[in-house]
């Protein structure tokens, strides 16, 4: 039976408690990988403020929020929670008092709609909702769909600009309220093995990946134990607490920024490592460059439009980023030339990729704790602790350097989806994982292969795109395959402009035609023949993208293809 598992040099994977939730593992225990952080580096530094927030103070306002919620709610074993919010220094603790009363997080991507927010409440049972308070306006309306009264809306920051009538309780007060009262709730202890099963978030996938696409809108269930799992699984990956290694790609005291990642890549893990998070509310280029050097932040971990950014926005020349030393991109492939244009801007960074989704309650793979740089086309190396098969159509394994897809298993994987059987049938089995994702698993390596075929030569799409980014008028692009009765596939790119190129081919037309040829000539000029933009060049408005800022590639994909069908029928 051929499976992949980490590299051999890779640190074992330590003991991983499972009679703990995960704010008594980050709050109340030390784990014996985990780095001392001293004293003086803060757990959290508000950005526009440069306010630290320390471990103490984190602990006192968890305890305090969790005693209100118990005493204004009656929050307890079970009950489900929904935190509608931006990154916020109140989002951390918000999820830990909420833990601490046994009850489930649902975290609500705060670029919902009301429609969306409400099927979120309606589908997790939610009997509370915390929300920024910018969103309030959105958030009242699907609490009213929801039935869930508006005295149980609770806001997270209140700001003199925010639409907050008054009416809603505040963290803040809350806080205060609950630190002021004896404690009206028993913290309980789990059982052995209980944390395994023990719900710590419904959190909704992306539906873009592997088991979302078969289903999509599902909320995935994920114990605290899958969260634990996974901070441990990295920290014997980058080996924070082996004496062997000299130079960590992470140490106490080093700041990372709180931006894009989601909950266990950025917030537990970087918090276990001993590194500081800037809290970055909303991302906006110029400001995020500032916020880079103000705080001397040390660990990025973006996307690839943020890669682009920074490798082509005129405003990136004027910071100096060679203090930055770890740099990940996430969400989608990242071109080799990708890497080496941001490579310019940061010269003295690690940079690499990483590689999971919900269903494996994050990382499966990422760039190596050993690497000083990615690979080109990896998606990052296998944790220790993950099993990775490589699967056919037929079911028949894979060898080393084929492909097929991935399928994974470690102990990190979610328990499945909520009230939803079928799907957590079809792709959570024998507690394995199907992702979805074509992939070649190499050297303990993972290579998404998301590949067109052209004359039976396969051609990757992201190679494309990133040497279309390069080109000065592009400022996103998406490569798909459309069917040729010659070639079997060609490749056909849709290009998002810059704003003065755009600008130009909205007053000539004839502007736009050339730029087409143009750009069919910059790829022309630079790959074999099979790779060239056969299909041609089509200008759009904005390459669509899940909230994590991964290419929905499909989308794009059955929008040439009706067209092209169009075509076809018209000529008949």
């Amino acid at each position: 039976m051929t499976e992949f598992r980490a590299v051999p040099e890779s640190s074992p994977l330590p003991s991983i408690p499972d009679d703990l939730t995960i704010p008594q593992f980050f709050l109340d225990y030390k784990h014996p990988s985990q780095p001392v952080r001293p004293p003086s580096v803060p757990w959290f530094i508000e950005d526009h403020t440069a306010r630290p927030v320390t471990f103490d103070e984190i602990r006192q306002r968890t305890s305090g929020l969790a005693n209100a919620l118990s005493l204004k709610w009656n929050i307890v074993e079970n009950d489900v929670v929904c935190v509608f919010s931006p990154n916020h220094v109140d989002y951390p603790l918000s999820i830990w008092a909420i833990h601490r009363l046994g009850a489930i997080v649902t975290p609500a991507n705060p670029g919902y709609t009301a429609d969306e927010l409400f099927y979120q409440l309606q589908s997790t049972q939610a009997s509370l909702l915390l929300v920024y308070a910018d969103f309030l306006p959105t958030a009242l309306v699907a609490a009213k769909l929801a039935g869930l009264s508006e005295d149980r809306i609770v806001v997270i920051e209140a700001s003199a600009a925010s639409p907050f009538n008054g009416k809603q309780e505040t963290v803040s007060k809350l806080i205060a309220y609950g630190s002021g009262k004896a404690q009206n709730f028993v913290e309980r202890k789990l059982r052995k093995g209980e944390a395994k099963t023990k719900v710590a978030f419904y959190s909704f996938s992306s539906g873009t990946t592997g088991a979302c696409r078969r289903s999509p809108g599902a909320a995935v269930v994920i114990p605290h134990y899958s969260v634990i799992a996974n901070v441990l699984q990295k920290a014997a990956h980058y080996g924070i607490s082996d004496p062997s290694l000299k130079k960590k790609h992470m140490n106490p005291g080093e700041v990372a920024v709180a931006d894009i990642y989601g909950l266990v890549v950025v917030l537990h893990y970087m918090l276990f490592a001993g590194l500081s998070l800037v809290v970055v509310p909303k991302f906006d280029f110029t400001k995020f460059l500032q916020s880079i050097v103000r705080h001397n932040i040390t660990h990025l971990l973006l996307v690839p439009p943020q890669i682009v950014l920074l490798c082509k926005h005129p405003a990136a020349k004027n910071y100096d980023l060679g203090h930055v030393k770890f740099c990940i991109s996430g969400a989608a492939p990242l071109s080799g030339e990708l890497m080496s244009s941001v490579r310019k801007v940061m010269p003295n960074a690690v940079i690499g990729q990483g590689y999971g989704m919900t269903e494996t309650c994050t990382t499966v793979a990422i760039l190596g704790g050993r690497q000083d740089m990615g690979t080109v086309g990896s998606a990052g190396q296998i944790l220790p602790g993950i099993v990775a098969r490589v699967v056919r159509p037929d079911g028949s394994l894979c060898k080393e350097g084929e492909q097929g897809e991935l399928v994974v298993t470690g102990p990190a994987m979610a328990l499945g989806y909520l009230n939803n059987e079928a799907a957590t049938k079809e792709s959570f089995i024998d507690g394995w994982v199907r992702t979805g994702d074509e992939v070649i698993v190499r050297n303990s390596e993972i290579f998404v292969v998301d590949r067109l075929k052209v004359k039976g030569f396969q051609v990757a799409p992201a190679e494309l795109e990133g040497h279309l980014l390069v080109h000065k008028a592009v400022a996103d692009a998406c490569v798909v395959g459309i069917p040729d009765e010659y070639s079997g596939e060609v490749p056909l790119a849709f290009v998002v402009l810059h704003e003065d190129s755009q600008k130009r081919v909205a007053k000539d037309p004839k502007e736009g035609e050339q730029l087409k040829a143009e750009l069919q000539k910059h790829v022309a000029d630079a790959k074999i023949a099979y790779k060239r933009l056969a299909g041609g060049v089509v200008f759009i408005d904005a390459i669509p993208k899940n909230p994590s800022g991964k290419i929905l590639r499909r989308v794009l994909r059955d929008q040439a293809r009706q067209a092209q069908s169009g075509k076809q029928r018209a000529k008949l």
